[in-house]
């Protein structure tokens, strides 16, 4: 079987499946197993999955480390044990008669630079196992808190909730840095309220520079697969540099280059063809990672 072509698929993932069920469908249409995933996404919550396939996969670790984006139902005035509605419920307190002003100042304490408690059923490996299971197998799991960075948090529409339960309904979109938990912030809103709080909804809408509108559903995948060739996704996700053909013949062999970047940069050689990830290193440009 012939390599597949090297590069990424944008899925826009449906609710009730895991992030693997779909890295198992892409497996199947590109016809390699060679298809890994940039984050994962909880069965309840949709939106975008970025895949890499073939090579690209190496390219994955460094898309993590970009920004991520959510629009969010925030549900007041019950807690679960997963801080969403997939978890038992823990606790109940009156919220119906929250001002929605209130809430949107409250909200505003979790803008920047936070220290943020993941949530328990995160997949954070705790001695070398994760942190969900341990919740499952019935332990009391306590992670420490990480420094995330919440770049924008914007409540759209706040609302009582349906049936006459006394809950009150928060829609947020909210622009975070990877590694943000969105439950987290549901959960932390609700002990700052006193009523506990949970998500009720969640849709990621990019990742980086991919967003829904380069996004397919698995049906679209289905009748017509497609793939983000390798140099196309490079030139969308980071600083471009096109080289001359002495300069890539260096990077071929991932040797140090006199080029000024101001960052993470993807190289190109004179044809177009992505031949490496490169940083600024003591006064050189030097490999982060080299793909040709």
């Amino acid at each position: 079987m012939s390599e597949p072509v090297p590069g990424l698929v944008v899925v826009d993932k449906p609710g009730g499946i895991t992030s693997h069920g779909v890295v198992a469908r892409v497996r199947r249409l590109a016809g390699t197993r060679k298809v890994g995933h940039a984050g994962t996404l909880d069965p309840m919550a949709t939106g975008v999955l970025v895949l890499g396939v073939g090579r690209a996969t190496r390219l994955l670790g460094h898309l993590m480390l970009t920004e991520k984006a959510y629009a969010a139902t925030i549900r007041l005035g019950v807690a679960t044990t997963t801080d969403d509605a997939e978890g038992e419920v823990t606790s109940t307190a009156p919220a119906a008669h929250l001002d929605p002003e209130a809430v949107r100042e409250a909200l505003t304490a979790f803008v920047g630079e936070i220290d943020q408690v993941p949530t328990a059923v995160s997949a954070i490996k705790v001695d070398g196992k994760r942190a969900y299971q341990r919740v499952r197998d019935g332990e009391d799991v306590a992670l420490a808190a990480r420094r995330v960075t919440v770049h924008e948090l914007r409540v759209e529409d706040v609302r009582a909730g349906v049936d006459g339960a006394d809950v009150l309904d928060v829609d947020v979109v909210m622009r975070c840095s990877s590694g943000t938990y969105v439950r987290a912030v549901a959960r932390d809103l609700g002990a700052a309220l006193g009523t506990g709080g949970h998500l009720t909804a969640l849709r990621r809408t990019a990742v980086g520079p991919y967003d829904l509108t380069v996004a397919r559903t698995l049906e679209e995948l289905e009748d017509g697969y497609a793939v983000l060739p390798l140099a196309d996704a490079a030139r969308r996700a980071f600083t471009s540099l096109d080289l001359d053909e002495t300069q890539a013949g260096d990077v071929r062999f991932g040797r140090a280059i006199d080029a000024e970047l101001t960052g993470l940069t993807a190289l190109f050689d004179p044809t177009g063809a992505f031949l490496a990830l490169y940083e600024p290193r003591d006064d050189r440009a030097r490999a982060v990672a080299v793909f040709c």
